[in-house]
């Protein structure tokens, strides 16, 4: 039987034990694991387990999660892979999930296909489709396998958002180039996505995400990106990314920091008008 050879590409920033115990949940079940470290000062290679597949580099800066992605797509490439597993720091997979993607994938017609990915279990209110398969427009980057025959066409993650928003621009650009992305929903892994909790107001449920300031500034800003990127795609889409009036309403109403929060939205947007991509450049 033919067997699927998968590389993985895993970011860690300033990893607890957690995180790095969390390697053992997914690399039995993959051929070799680039980690990217972005960890400023110290290196974390003597907390790695060891293990002949991982290739590890110090970057000693947080260069992005994007960067680190395309890092690790590139060198599979290279290395004559066809897939890639993206990975968090804080994302782990139960025993068979893998190996069941892979099976899937030798299993169908992968030509129109740019992401696999499983059903991402999150504390938000998320109905799964009764479905085995769907083909959803966006997905998280966490526990995806990525077609890297696709990606070397399109052209990889794009490094000017850094962080947030690069999951959404990158499925973005599949379906504008004519892919689509097969989601498996009878298998599941977690996905922490921010410390989400609902509060009620005026009868209405608001999700308070609890993301730090500076991911508030991303989060406008690059959303902001995409909408100019892919509206003339998909103007429905590109126009809900950008409304961040309920989340900008649970910050004010429930959330902590709510000043540095709230500035951090305009400092956003203010940085979209003016065109400046790239690292977070104020100081708090």
């Amino acid at each position: 039987m033919e067997e699927l050879k998968v590389a993985g590409v895993v970011t860690l920033y300033n990893p607890t034990d957690k995180d790095i115990e969390n390697i053992l949940t997914y690399i039995n079940d993959i051929d070799i694991l680039y980690i990217v470290d972005n960890t400023e000062g110290n290196s974390n290679e003597s907390r790695i387990p060891s293990n002949n597949k991982i290739k590890y580099m110090f970057k000693n800066e947080n260069i992005g999660v994007s960067a680190a992605l395309n890092i690790g797509a590139n060198l599979a490439i290279q290395e004559g892979y066809d897939w890639l597993l993206t990975m968090d720091q804080d994302t782990t997979f139960k025993q068979g999930i893998i190996s069941k993607m892979k099976e899937i994938i030798l299993s169908k017609d992968m030509s129109k296909v740019g992401i696999v990915t499983p059903w991402h279990k999150t504390k938000a209110h998320l109905k799964k489709t009764s479905t085995t398969y769907d083909n959803p427009t966006d997905v998280m980057t966490s526990g995806n396998m990525i077609n890297l025959k696709v990606l070397k066409k399109i052209g990889g993650f794009e490094e000017d958002f850094f962080i947030d928003g690069i999951d959404i621009e990158y499925c973005l650009k599949l379906h504008k180039n004519g892919y689509n992305i097969l989601r498996i929903n009878e298998l599941e892994i977690e996905h922490n996505l921010g410390d989400i909790v609902y509060k009620k107001f005026l009868k209405k449920e608001l999700l308070c995400t609890n993301h730090s300031y500076i991911r508030r500034y991303y989060i406008m800003r690059n959303n902001h990106y995409i909408y100019d990127m892919y509206k003339d795609y998909d103007y429905k889409f590109c126009k809900s990314i950008i409304n961040q009036r309920s989340n900008i309403l649970a910050v004010i109403l429930f959330e902590k920091d709510k000043y540095r929060k709230l500035r951090n939205y305009i400092r956003g947007y203010i940085d979209y008008k003016k065109g400046i991509k790239g690292k977070y450049r104020f100081k708090n």
